[in-house]
């Protein structure tokens, strides 16, 4: 007997959507901010999962110039009917003060892999919408209504109207089929068929610690919707203890094996305060259906930190992640993504061959036109290095390793240029927009030559050095507190986040001189 170990995707793989097809599976999840937009993974065993495409790869699927931190892709759907894969997805434009600017779109491919299509607009009443296939070959498109009036909840209820795959846009009138459970801040619904009954699946409780999973029932799509008795189904929000926290927004999906699956989002907390630096990830389980009611296979309402798989012989062993990037192909790996849109002529692999040349623009502040190419942190333990040739002129010109949250919460390491002490290492440490530099004005480096810098973490704790050889490190500064880079450190402020901490290379040039550095590689291993 195999088993899945929790959470199958780490690190920030939010709101996860899974469906098999024939003995592959796929999860689709949330991207945000990050592009390209969309992460599916694949897997043929519920075990092993592998990060296989971007569906929404340039600029006429998806732009997201401007949009600001926590924007961007919220919550994909992904769907597979008569040969056709459909990608139901939000961009969102905005979504602090009184309004959410909400944009739904369906994009289809008839390979998983792609290409896939340009977008179908939908509509932009509210966010986290989902494509229900009925078995009389009627389409329906589910999402959460948005209601920006101060004496009504926000979360208006869940909208379905029904979808033509001949008009390629919605028909008929939208319709409220329910309005959530007392836990409220009712969203992610997803509808399935099973034995003549419709039921409905959603996230309530808030994206955060009391985040749940609910269930309705109804014989007729539009309603009414029975509420189950024994909701929330899942949370893990009466066990602070439990390891898999935020336990919430889940989908579901019938195995090869004749078990179902429910795919679902959670977060692993560290240290006193709780934070989850890795972002919220996503788990699996295995739920039965009994007495007309969907149930957790091994009781109760608590996620599982491993999953049986029935009928699997593959070795239940998961590596730890590595990644040399050495920058000497067409692209660069799958697993790097940048902010809002492509890097397009801010990066180059063919002006200086086995060297990746990005050519500095604006501050991390900017949420425009960022240089920086990143990679998920997936583990407590990693340690990432680089290795950078930069000459800069100015203090204004700036390049290095960065361990980034958002525009406003981030750790710089980097080159610059300093008036008296010339080429010199410094750091920058920005919390919610705070920004200090903890070293000064830094250290001297050589006027020339290539720096190796690395980022060490160690769950709460994170720590910058540097070397000149590769051979011998040099500490940099004090160990930096890794929580902040969490949405859990915003949640203490009254805001609210959503992504998780990325590792990166990145530079900038504030003077406009367009000044490049090139990298020769980046190295991302877990300890």
């Amino acid at each position: 007997m195999a088993y899945a170990t929790n959470p199958i995707l780490t690190g920030f793989n939010p709101d996860p959507s899974i469906i098999r097809v024939d003995t592959d599976y796929y999860i689709a999840t949330s991207t945000f901010e990050w592009f390209p937009g969309v992460q599916i993974h694949h897997s043929r065993d519920l075990i092993h999962w592998e990060l296989i495409t971007h569906p929404l790869d340039r600029l006429s699927q998806l732009n997201m110039l401007g949009n600001p931190s926590s924007c961007g892709i919220w919550a994909p759907c992904l769907s597979y009917d008569k040969g056709m894969y459909y990608l139901v997805y939000t961009d969102v434009k905005s979504f602090l003060g009184m309004f959410k600017d909400t944009h739904n779109y369906l994009v289809t491919a008839t390979d998983i892999r792609g290409p896939w299509s340009e977008p179908i607009y939908l509509n932009s009443s509210g966010f986290d919408a989902s494509l229900f296939h009925d078995d009389n070959g009627k389409k329906y498109l589910l999402n959460m209504l948005m209601d920006y009036r101060r004496w009504h909840s926000k979360f208006g209820g869940i909208v379905l109207q029904e979808y033509s795959d001949e008009k390629k846009c919605l028909i008929g009138e939208p319709k409220i089929i329910f309005k959530g459970t007392p836990l409220g801040l009712t969203e992610g619904p997803h509808i399935y068929k099973y034995n003549h009954y419709y039921y409905l699946m959603t996230a309530e409780g808030g994206t955060g610690y009391e985040h749940a999973v609910t269930m309705a029932r109804s014989q007729n799509i539009c309603g009414p919707y029975e509420v189950d008795p024994q909701n929330p189904i899942l949370t893990a929000y009466h066990a602070p203890l439990h390891p898999l926290q935020k336990a919430g927004h889940a989908s579901l999906v019938e195995g090869h094996n004749g078990k179902w699956y429910m795919a679902h989002l959670c977060g692993r907390p560290v240290g006193k305060e709780r934070m989850c630096i890795l972002g919220r990830e996503t788990a699996l389980l295995e739920v039965t259906w009994q007495e007309g009611w969907l149930r957790l296979a091994h009781g109760g309402n608590l996620p599982s930190e491993t999953v049986e798989i029935e009928g699997v012989e593959a070795d239940s062993t998961v590596e730890k992640k590595y990644l040399m990037e050495e920058f000497d192909q067409d692209t660069w790996s799958i697993h790097f993504q940048t902010l809002r849109v492509p890097l397009g002529e801010r990066a180059s692999l063919k002006e200086r061959p086995g060297y990746l040349r990005l050519y500095g623009k604006e501050s991390f502040t900017s949420s425009h036109h960022q240089t920086l190419l990143a990679h998920r942190q997936q583990s407590f333990y990693c340690e990432v290095t680089t290795k950078v040739d930069f000459k800069p002129k100015s203090f204004q010109q700036m390049a290095g390793l960065v361990y980034y949250y958002d525009s406003l919460s981030y750790y710089y390491l980097y080159i610059t240029e300093d008036e008296v002490s010339g080429r010199v290492l410094s750091i920058i440490a920005s919390v919610l927009g705070k920004g200090t530099q903890p070293i000064g004005v830094g250290i001297s480096l050589p006027e020339e030559g290539e720096v190796y810098l690395r980022l060490t973490t160690e769950k709460e704790k994170a720590y910058f050095s540097y070397s000149l050889d590769n051979k011998v490190y040099i500490s940099v500064a004090e160990a930096m507190n890794a929580t902040v880079l969490s949405d859990d450190y915003y949640a203490q402020t009254g805001h609210i986040m959503f992504t998780g901490a990325f590792i990166g290379i990145s530079c900038q040039d504030l003077s406009g001189q367009g000044t490049y550095a090139d990298f020769d590689y980046f190295e991302y291993k877990e300890l």
